[in-house]
């Protein structure tokens, strides 16, 4: 495609220190030459030019050196001779929607000579907003670089040969500019009084309409900043849409992963709470499970993969689920635990992850449980007429994924006929207390806490908001690790 030719224009005496005309100073153009020169063809009809609206009226225009100016250069002219700007600067801001420096507005109309439009185009700040002009939709993508801001579009355009599909379409030639351009402001131009076609183009997605006959500078340079301005509205808004989508998606999914409870047919109780330490999660690191098989023995599990990012909280749900079907499948004690270490070591992204876990598995009576500690705190077991005690620990086991072949040793707990058994992570024993927050809460003082708690009549769901709660205020605000509790209750 032959280069457009730009229109001439004398240099102001002020500007060169003598006056010349056209004559004078224009190069020679010539046609397409054999050789390779990159001449320009005489007769081409596209004509682009670009003009600066606050220009002075009594200033002429200087020519440009065409053999100097190739036409990615020409399309950032403007018409006092100015370069616009495409630096990155530029191209970044305009990726935001925040115009920096002079407003650029792209006019495609296939009579520039004849266009309504005045040169008193000004910015808020009373910067001078620079016109860019193209005859045809080809010219326009040529021009349609990341320093426009906007674009003014005459509806009576004919539409692009490849937009044809042999209906007759009269927004044909908006629809593809906004295919072209969709992250540009577009004002559409169409006649006077002709309302229902301009109110269908900013339905198919031009931020305003104008009509021909009644457009003025003042008009159209408050149309140009509105559009600008709505433009960056609507992409802002559509970024927020999209992200609280993603959220709700996320959030959804995370919720979908955490367990349901199987203990349909027992007399037990259940209750948990759940908090991540990671920002805007439903779910961390922690995970945890209750199953009751057809025996009738209640089995309860809960983990910690060290750390508590996405990585980790994935991993904790595969451990899990292995868990529970293990578990079903009719495994406990070391085999069981053994399989979950083989799971982790093949799922883990790193060879230091490993994880923490207690299992307790409760007899159909409800009266005693066998316990198995990978690592994990020993869980806490509160009975009527006696403080609330840690289970034994001497026999706690390696974490899992840190020792192949190591065995955790089952131990047999009596719990009685009334009791509440509470199992936990690593998060809430680990918030900061004292002044200074210097200290851990530690296990002592999460059992102190607790039998307050008890002695207050709290149970079940409430004791466990109560305690995360009470964790979280005494560390001065929201913990850092991820914090899962679980309470079973037998009652006579």
């Amino acid at each position: 495609m032959p280069a457009p030719i730009p229109r001439q224009r004398a240099i102001p005496a002020a500007e060169n220190g003598q006056a010349q005309t056209p004559a004078q100073s224009a190069p020679a153009v010539g046609g397409p030459s054999g050789d390779g020169s990159g001449g320009i063809s005489g007769d081409s009809s596209a004509a682009v030019t670009e003009a600066t609206s606050g220009a002075s009226s009594e200033a002429t225009e200087a020519p440009r050196t065409q053999d100097t100016v190739d036409e990615d250069t020409a399309a950032a002219t403007d018409k006092a001779g100015t370069k616009a700007d495409p630096t990155p600067c530029a191209a970044q801001a305009h990726a935001h929607g925040t115009p920096t420096g002079h407003l650029t507005l792209l006019m495609i109309e296939d009579d520039p000579g004849g266009s309504p439009v005045v040169p008193e185009l000004l910015d808020p700040t009373g910067k001078p907003i620079r016109v860019r002009t193209a005859r045809n939709l080809t010219e326009a993508e040529r021009l349609l670089t990341d320093d426009v801001h906007c674009i003014l579009l005459d509806l009576a355009l004919p539409a692009p040969a490849r937009a044809g599909d042999g209906t007759d379409d009269e927004l044909a030639v908006l629809k593809h500019v906004l295919r072209i351009a969709p992250h540009h402001a577009v004002l559409a131009l169409t006649a006077s009084g002709d309302t229902e076609r301009g109110a269908e183009a900013v339905r198919v997605g031009a931020q305003d309409y104008l009509f021909r006959d009644e457009l003025d500078g003042r008009l159209l340079s408050r149309a140009i900043r509105y559009a600008v301005e709505r433009k960056r509205s609507d992409r802002a808004e559509r970024k927020l849409t999209e992200s609280k989508l993603r959220a709700q998606e996320n959030a959804r999914l995370e919720r979908g992963l955490l367990p349901t409870p199987l203990l349909e047919g027992s007399p037990l109780r259940f209750a948990a709470r759940y908090r991540p330490g990671r920002s805007r999660a439903l779910l961390g690191g922690d995970f945890y499970d209750t199953v009751r098989t057809p025996d009738g023995t209640v089995h309860a599990m809960i983990g910690d993969v060290c750390g508590h990012g996405p990585d980790e909280a994935a991993l904790g749900v595969e451990l899990r689920i292995a868990w529970r079907a293990l578990t079903l499948a009719g495994l406990c004690g070391d085999q069981l635990l053994g399989t979950l270490q083989q799971v982790l070591e093949h799922e883990r992204s790193d060879d230091e992850i490993f994880a923490t876990l207690c299992t307790v598995d409760i007899a159909p009576d409800g009266r005693r449980a066998g316990l198995c500690l990978a690592g994990h705190p020993s869980p806490l077991l509160a009975r009527p007429g006696r403080p609330a005690e840690l289970l034994p620990y001497d026999n706690n086991g390696p974490a899992l994924g840190l020792l192949p072949g190591a065995r955790w040793p089952r131990m047999q707990v009596e719990l009685g006929a009334e009791w509440s058994l509470m199992l936990y992570t690593d998060g809430l024993i680990e918030g900061r207390v004292g002044e200074g927050r210097r200290e851990r809460l530690g296990q002592d003082g999460m059992v102190a806490m607790v039998r307050r708690q008890l002695a207050e009549g709290l149970r079940g769901e409430e004791l466990l908001r109560a305690a995360v709660n009470e964790v979280r205020d005494l560390n001065g605000g929201e913990l850092t690790d991820d914090v899962a509790v679980v309470m079973l209750d037998r009652t006579p």
